[in-house]
């Protein structure tokens, strides 16, 4: 068998279901879903979007990727190769993509490419997963592929290094930084698409709690908890007053992923899902009815996907939200008491600004040095 190609032999002995035909539509979240549904619908978009694109340095990537990476393949870490091809069998993704892994300590992954995805794992995160981990992460990437999302993955990375190189320019950047901040926004929700992909892929929700909780926290598991990791997500959305709410805006920015207690609080929810329950059971929208998705359709699940999150939120910007779409009186008490945390039993304090501690950091400097602040981060 020749590496990388299209066929899936050599598959992993635990039975998994399979999901043929599957369309991306199934697990994308709702807001990703409906930014691309929109996109894919204007005639010859991709086309028009590659060609003003003709710039971006894919083949450079190409060729800096198999002069200076391992290439994944039966003879190099084989057991990554068997992951990448039971992903792609599982997902029924018949090409499948050429894996790479790069000599990095930080644990990342990316799926880029314009014309063709490939896949970039780093040793960092070799090292630190264990194979079911690994299995969710590979499959995560997979999903990227399966969902077109290496283009815009592409545009984003070369434009944060490009906002870097004219930000001396007066001016230079600001048109550069808008579309940048608009596309992170975007892939912050695809990131949440890919990793219901990975569980799909694993189908292991602990071992996709695992990988997630390593990320924050390293290879610690023995001094770590799923559960009480979860319990950070609850704190994290329901914790402080307006002026939290605003720092979680703020914090959440310049980052193209979701913060990392949070994507595993969302895989959870999903997971325990009718929706999730569907596609487990064989019912899900396969990619030959794609052409027949409505945009009207999936806007309408995207609004009501987000009143749905609104209502049910306890962080207080968004349940002050909920009180004026509910016309709860006495706003303007509400407004202060949300603002301060008067009555809420909080002081406030934690609202008090500052820079966030580890992943946060860690991302600043990956800005600094040329880089999104988590470039694929798994």
């Amino acid at each position: 068998m020749t590496e990388n190609s299209g066929s899936h032999e050599n598959l992993p002995g635990r039975q998994r279901r399979r999901f043929p035909g599957i369309s991306s539509r199934a697990y994308e979240h709702p807001a990703d879903r409906s930014a691309l549904v929109a996109l894919r619908r204007l005639s010859g978009f991709d086309t028009v979007f590659k060609a003003l694109s003709g710039l971006l340095p894919e083949r450079s990537l190409r060729l800096l990727f198999l002069s200076d990476s391992v290439r994944v393949s039966d003879a190099q870490f084989a057991h990554l190769n068997t992951m990448l091809r039971d992903a792609c069998y599982i997902l029924d993704l018949e090409k499948v993509p050429p894996m790479y892994v790069n000599q990095d300590p930080k644990p990342n992954a990316m799926c880029i490419g314009l014309d063709e995805p490939i896949i970039v794992v780093t040793t960092g995160l070799v090292e630190l997963l264990d194979e079911e981990e690994m299995r969710a992460v590979v499959g995560h990437e997979v999903g990227h592929a399966l969902s077109g999302h290496s283009v815009y993955r592409t545009i984003l990375l070369f434009l944060t290094n490009l906002a870097l190189k004219v930000a001396w320019i007066p001016l230079g950047n600001v048109a550069i930084m808008a579309i940048v901040t608009a596309l992170r926004e975007w892939f912050r929700k695809s990131e949440l698409s890919a990793d219901r992909a990975g569980l799909l892929v694993g189908q292991d929700l602990q071992a996709s709690m695992r990988g997630l909780m390593k990320i924050a926290g390293g290879n610690h598991l023995h001094e770590m908890n799923v559960d009480a990791f979860l319990e950070q997500a609850e704190e994290y959305e329901a914790g402080g007053d307006l002026r939290d709410s605003v720092l979680k805006i703020l914090n959440v920015l310049p980052r193209s992923h979701p913060f990392t207690t949070v994507r595993a609080a969302e895989l959870k929810r999903w997971s325990e899902s009718r929706d999730y329950q569907r596609i487990m059971d064989g019912h899900y929208p396969k990619r030959d009815e794609d052409k027949d998705t409505s945009v009207s359709d999936s806007f309408r699940q995207s609004a009501s996907s987000y009143a749905s999150e609104v209502r049910t939120s306890k962080d207080p910007l968004m349940k002050l939200v909920s009180d004026i779409a509910g016309g709860a009186g006495d706003l303007g008490g509400k407004l202060r008491d949300k603002f301060t945390g008067a009555g809420s039993g909080t002081s406030g304090a934690s609202g008090a600004p500052g820079t966030p501690s580890g992943e946060d950091d860690r991302g600043d400097r990956g800005d600094q040095d040329g880089r999104d602040d988590s470039e694929g981060r798994a």
